[in-house]
């Protein structure tokens, strides 16, 4: 660590760094933080993990301590940043905003710990991304609540170690296994946030409609609920744009048949695919002849990086069922071929004897 955290200037990332946060904690997040639920009874689903994180919370209060570190995992869009505010919310603490590709420097980390107050909630999302560096700073605050510092260089070089406030650190991550070990062992509780429930996601969209002031009745919350891959954060914005079809070619009220018409316009199907998701399929089954094809021949023929496909695309569709990762390539499913509206070939993968192999011809 360097001698630039003794200078009383910030520098230009830590300013950015230190608005980050302010405007964090004053609420200014946009139009989606406002659908966000402040208290632990207000959230829907994750029923497990309510139970777990009530009780730790509850325990906190009695104790008069801080919360231990929790790590909430899962796909985005589940969750994990709400249930950072909750913590922060619950515990009537400050709550301070990072990622971890913001903290580029050890500096940037230590700037932020020395500015928590005590019991202070610290988000850092994708923390899976935190560089070693950055990692090494955290260890000693975690665990014992201390921040070391190098003063000087080479021979003249000293460490202080300076004591902090007891703090709650709140990780988030859409990658668990790029954690490394003795991070994740230095969180309290680690918790994955699993996809939601239609009827969940419809008390989600019809308190969110709520908020917005937007008139729709159970059967076009059901509707958007059901296309919305399972996810809080999509059916937050198809209800937005919904709302915003029945605006322009409605009365404004959404029913079952303006959220139909209202999903159709922009491109969201019955199964909650969207133009991307059926250009995979309908490329796999077209020209692929349903496969058996490889990754990046894929990616190329929609336009598309193999990452993408791979950690965006891929995981609705092989869960929906549509979609098979095998040894040779990825292959549609019968399922596919029915939900694109085509006849498969005797000879598409799948559809052929089952009792034949994979790798037989």
């Amino acid at each position: 660590m360097r001698d630039e955290l003794l200078s009383p200037e910030p520098t230009s990332d830590e300013a950015e760094l230190e608005v980050g946060e302010m405007r964090a904690g004053s609420g200014i997040i946009g139009e989606e933080g406002g659908l966000r639920p402040r208290h632990l009874d207000d959230f829907v689903g994750q029923r497990e993990l309510k139970e777990h994180l009530g009780i730790i919370l509850e325990a906190a209060r009695r104790r008069e301590q801080a919360v231990d570190h929790l790590l909430f995992a899962g796909p985005p869009g589940l969750g994990k940043t709400t249930l950072a505010g909750i913590v922060a919310a619950e515990l009537q603490v400050a709550l301070h905003v990072t990622s971890g590709p913001a903290l580029d420097r050890a500096g940037d980390l230590a700037a932020i710990l020395t500015r928590l107050g005590e019991g202070d909630v610290l988000f850092i999302d994708e923390i899976h991304r935190l560089s070693r560096n950055v990692e090494e700073v955290l260890y000693p605050a975690m665990e014992d609540f201390q921040l070391d510092i190098v003063l000087g260089k080479g021979p003249a070089a000293r460490s202080i170690r300076l004591d902090l406030p007891r703090f709650t650190l709140v990780g988030a991550t859409t990658r668990t296994g790029l954690i490394t070990g003795p991070l994740r062992d230095r969180f309290g509780l680690v918790a994955r946030l699993d996809y939601y429930e239609a009827d969940e996601l419809q008390s989600i969209v019809s308190r969110a409609a709520g908020i917005l002031g937007i008139g729709i009745d159970d059967g076009g919350a059901s509707e958007i609920a059901r296309r919305a891959r399972g996810t809080p954060r999509i059916a937050n914005r198809l209800l937005r744009r919904v709302r915003d079809f029945a605006e322009v070619r409605g009365d404004g009220e959404i029913d079952e048949a303006t959220a139909n018409e209202g999903l159709a316009v922009f491109g969201v199907d019955d199964l909650g695919l969207d133009k991307v998701d059926r250009a995979v399929l309908s490329n796999l089954c077209q020209k692929f002849g349903g496969g058996p094809v490889g990754l990046g021949t894929l990616a190329i023929s929609i336009g598309e990086a193999e990452e993408t496909v791979e950690d965006v695309y891929e995981p609705f569709l092989i869960q929906q069922g549509l979609l098979m990762r095998t040894p040779r390539g990825r292959v549609a499913t019968p399922a596919a071929w029915a939900h694109l509206g085509m006849l498969a070939p005797a000879s598409a993968p799948l559809t052929a004897d089952p009792s034949r192999g994979l790798f037989e011809s």
